[in-house]
């Protein structure tokens, strides 16, 4: 995973996001919008809503600029290999979504452009820049990592659209220190178990 600083100077910055996974497969999953915004580890979805074809309402807490946003969002589709989000508010005006076959896989580029105000506006408004996307980057990379070594598995997949997708952020740190602190009273337990059996079986 890379970033450009100096897009930002073209009032556009992007992240590349190196995946496991084969052109189609990354083709299907960004296929599903909801899922690749909710993965982003700063953003607190309350409300995403189909508004038609490739039309979508959205509310959320973007905790990287602490900004409440209500967005509606259009997807444009290039090709088979690129979409844009459009926003009709707010001072990002989309981001872009380009895919690419690699030799190890795929590579997945994703560009906010901030071109839709002059200047001026823009460095008034310097508080509303979403702040997540290298996390966001970091967060897709993880998810298709773990998706590539477990989609195989029916109940994993279930888990993760079903269950940990809706999930806020904070839910799924919760979520998964819980899951820790189980694992590890159970090595101990077994530990404690295997000690008892060695002294007195």
């Amino acid at each position: 995973m890379s970033q450009d600083p100096s897009a930002a100077t073209e009032d556009k910055v992007w992240v590349e996001i190196a995946t496991p996974l084969g052109i189609d497969a990354l083709r299907r999953f960004c296929d599903d919008l909801e899922c690749l915004y909710r993965i982003n580890p700063y953003l607190d979805f309350t409300v995403w809503r189909n508004a038609g074809p490739d039309r979508y309402h959205v509310e959320f807490h973007n905790n990287s600029n602490d900004q409440d946003v209500v967005l509606d969002l259009t997807r444009r589709r290039e090709s088979d290999l690129a979409f844009t989000v459009e926003y009709a508010q707010g001072i990002k005006a989309a981001t872009r979504f380009a895919l690419a076959a690699t030799g190890q896989g795929s590579k997945l580029t994703i560009t906010d452009d901030y071109s839709r105000l002059s200047l001026a506006e823009r460095a008034q408004r310097l508080n509303e820049v979403d702040k997540s996307l290298t996390a966001w980057g970091q967060g897709v990379f993880d998810y298709l990592r773990h998706l590539k070594r477990w989609g195989w598995f029916p109940p994993w997949r279930w888990y993760m659209r079903r269950v940990w997708t809706p999930m806020r952020p904070m839910s799924r740190r919760v979520t998964w220190m819980v899951i820790l602190v189980d694992v590890a009273f159970m090595a101990l337990f077994l530990f404690v178990m295997l000690i008892y059996w060695v002294e007195f079986g």
